[in-house]
């Protein structure tokens, strides 16, 4: 056997069959598992997918979000098969030329 198989079969049963088909570009909505104490909730993180790198269980995406009323910007990477990430909701697809978006991050918003 192969290298490469035998770790795809070690990876197989924690990939999760159940992923949102994004790109780079799209803006989605994430929904994670937060823990805080004994209780558990469902904490939001809405912007741009600026990135989405790897294969199987290592694979990841970077969401870029603008706040509101500010010019800051936050860049969060989820794990892809993270058992915290909940959901990947597509809000908005958008169609880009590039692979990686990293010109955002320094793009100020004008207005409000």
């Amino acid at each position: 056997m192969n290298r490469t198989h035998a770790i795809e079969a070690i990876e197989k049963p924690s990939l999760r069959a159940e992923i949102a088909d994004f790109e780079v570009g799209d803006d989605v909505r994430v929904a994670l598992k937060v823990t805080e104490g004994d209780k558990s909730r469902i904490q939001n993180f809405e912007g741009t997918v600026i990135r989405r790198r790897g294969r199987g269980t290592g694979a990841s995406f970077t969401v870029l979000k603008a706040i509101r009323g500010s010019q800051d910007m936050i860049e969060k990477i989820f794990p892809l098969h993270s058992p915290f990430v909940e959901k990947v909701t597509v809000l908005k697809k958008s169609k880009v030329r590039r692979a990686r978006l990293y010109y955002k991050r320094k793009k100020k918003e004008i207005g409000t």
